[in-house]
């Protein structure tokens, strides 16, 4: 697998109001990156419709649908991380990752991004990071195969 997250697609300091309008956040950069179609933003949607993405220690991994697998272009993810919480249907979410995974990478990107958030210390570290490039850094272990 190659590189799933870009510096690029790393951005801090987003103010969404609601958790559609971070989701379609989330959903622009994998589009900017060129990594989805903009219909898997819709299926981002659809999927949060139907099961919350929402993982506990102010984390969200909104993803699209098993229908919308072929608007994947190749797998990513991105990181928008809130000043304010959102409210995720009552859970404060402060970091939203974004996931596109081509078959079933997505399972392996999900289970390395569970690994940084199931550390308090790093979730701490991801919110109090003042540049991208620490949160990427702190992420980097995603990339790793």
């Amino acid at each position: 697998m190659s590189e799933v997250l870009a510096p690029g697609d790393v951005l801090l300091g987003a103010t969404a109001a609601s958790k559609e309008e971070a989701i379609r956040e989330a959903g622009a950069v994998l589009v900017r990156a060129g990594a989805v179609t903009p219909e898997y933003v819709d299926a981002m949607l659809e999927r949060e419709r139907s099961i919350s993405t929402y993982m506990g220690n102010y984390l969200a991994i909104p993803h699209g649908t098993n229908e919308a697998k072929g608007t994947i272009v190749r797998s990513a993810l991105c990181l928008v991380r809130y000043d304010e919480p959102v409210d995720w249907d009552g859970n404060p979410v402060r970091v939203v990752v974004g996931i596109a995974g081509v078959g079933d990478e997505h399972l392996e990107i999900l289970s390395r991004i569970a690994l940084v958030f199931a550390d308090m210390d790093q979730v701490q570290q991801v919110l109090d990071a003042t540049t991208p490039a620490q949160v990427y850094a702190i992420l980097q272990q995603v990339n790793e195969a």
